[in-house]
Order: C-alpha cells, then sequence, then structure tokens
C-alpha cells in the first residue's frame, strides 16, 4: 500500500566524517548495490513520493542511485543537518507536484533496516498538524513525520541541531509510537556498525 499523504525525504548531505576517508553513502553490506541505495530502495517500499537530499558536488550515479532519483541539492551541506532540512523543506514546500501532501517523513540515508509495515504505520498515523516519531524499547528513532504545518519553520534551521528545538517547543502536537522494530535506530556512523546489520527476516510493528 502507497499512499501520496506522505513524502519520504532521505537526507544524505553530510560528511560522514566517522566513517573514515570511504564515502560512507557507497558502502556495501547485506544489501544489494550502496548503503544509500538500500536504504532508498527501502522508503520506495512504502512512500509513492521521495525526495534525495545530497550536496551539489555528488553525482547520484556513483552513490547508487537511478537517473531519475528525484534529488534536492544542499548547497550549505556543510553547515550540518539544520542546514540541509532547511534547504529540503524550502524545496519541498515550493514543488507544486507536492501541493496535497500533508507530511514529510525524514529519513537518514544510513538506514536500511527500518521495516516496511513500520513506515507504512506511520504514515498511515501522519497528518497535517503533528510530529510523529517511532520508538522502540523506549528509545526514539527515525523516521521523523512533520506535518505540513511545521514546513516554514524547518525552513528557518541551521547548523547541526537539526530539528529538535523545533520537537521540544511543540510538545502537545508530538506523539511517539512504540514499533517493535529495532531497525528504527541503526543507523551506519562506522565501519564496525556495518557488522550488527542483518538481513531483516520479516515486518512486525505493534
Amino acid at each position: 500500500m502507497h499512499s501520496e499523504r506522505v513524502v519520504a525525504v532521505i537526507m544524505a548531505a553530510g560528511g560522514s566524517r566517522r566513517f573514515g576517508e570511504e564515502d560512507k553513502r557507497r558502502a556495501s553490506g547485506p544489501w544489494e548495490g550502496t548503503l544509500l541505495g538500500a536504504s532508498l530502495a527501502k522508503a520506495r517500499e512504502a512512500f509513492a513520493c521521495h525526495r534525495v537530499v545530497l550536496r551539489t558536488g555528488d553525482d547520484p550515479a556513483r552513490l547508487g542511485l537511478a537517473d531519475d532519483t528525484p534529488l534536492i541539492r544542499a548547497t550549505r551541506a556543510e553547515h550540518g543537518l539544520g542546514a540541509s532540512l532547511a534547504e529540503a523543506f524550502a524545496a519541498l514546500s515550493q514543488d507544486p507536484s507536492l501541493a496535497d501532501v500533508q507530511a514529510a517523513a525524514i529519513l537518514l540515508g544510513d538506514m536500511p533496516t527500518i521495516r516496511r509495515d513500520t513506515l507504512l504505520h506511520l504514515q498511515r498515523l501522519a497528518d497535517a498538524e503533528h510530529i510523529l516519531r517511532p520508538c522502540h524499547a523506549g528509545r526514539p528513532g527515525h523516521p521523523v513525520l512533520f506535518g505540513r504545518a511545521f514546513w516554514a519553520a524547518l525552513t528557518c534551521l541551521d547548523g547541526d541541531a537539526g530539528a529538535r528545538r523545533l520537537i521540544r517547543q511543540h510538545p502537545e502536537r508530538y506523539r511517539e509510537f512504540e514499533v517493535d522494530d529495532p531497525g528504527i535506530l541503526l543507523d551506519i556512523d562506522t565501519p564496525a556498525d556495518l557488522k550488527r546489520i542483518t538481513p531483516p527476516d520479516g515486518d512486525a510493528t505493534r
């Protein structure tokens, strides 16, 4: 089941300094192609609309992306995740093809093990007025879904803090949902993290 009410935004413009000299986004593992390609493929299983956020000089093909992948270029990526999010949401807000979209799901380009049914579950819960986030074992993870009412505020972000301050400013409109999916917590920051990845053996969300 796919819905066009939510657009998936895969953030992949970071410098990945903890991973070493190799571009983390091109890392191989127990998936087909690159790490970024696998993360995008997981998002596409659940979301009909998607955008991938890259740095201005990135070559999508070298990162394992198809030629027709919808991109947003982050011209200020060196200033941190907040700066990239601001540019991404400015682009989303101005995109006429997304005029009817009610929310955006922020995913990271190094999280290929989130279960499809987790993403579908969150998508069904999304609306324009709330911020949704999955939790596993009491720990919040990704994706974070921002209703369209928050998009304008997201265009004002900067630095490396991401959207945490925005979440803190609106506790009455923030919702967490417990899911039986450790993949929402597992991102690949270092080469050692690759050893923690095992192919998913099924989907389960509660």
